[in-house]
């Protein structure tokens, strides 16, 4: 349950959503607001990220008739998630950040 998981940009913003607070609950058009995604790309990403279990995911308890809108599918990151996400934003802000320019000395 815990496969690797293969960090594109738009997995990054997904995760970085996630991060901004580990403890709020997130919906698809909550997350689609944060990263700009479009539900094409964000929901296989989500799929992608519950089953290599970085995230865990729950259904609104709500009566869709009362509430006026159907019930909502929450998405939050396990503690193993945590870990993987941050260790993997790390990595990616290693690898992309600028290489020093070394000028010679003539």
């Amino acid at each position: 349950m815990t496969d690797d998981v293969r960090l594109t940009v738009p997995v990054a913003k997904v995760l970085a959503a996630f991060l901004a607070d580990v403890e709020v609950e997130r919906y698809g058009l909550d997350l689609m607001h944060q990263t700009g995604l479009a539900s094409g790309s964000l929901y296989p990403i989500l799929t992608r990220l519950v089953g290599a279990g970085w995230l865990e995911t729950q259904w609104e308890d709500v009566d869709p008739v009362a509430a006026g809108r159907p019930a909502r599918r929450y998405y939050s990151l396990t503690a193993e998630g945590v870990s993987r996400s941050q260790a993997a934003l790390r990595a990616l802000r290693q690898d992309t950040s600028p290489v020093p320019v070394v000028r010679p000395a003539w």
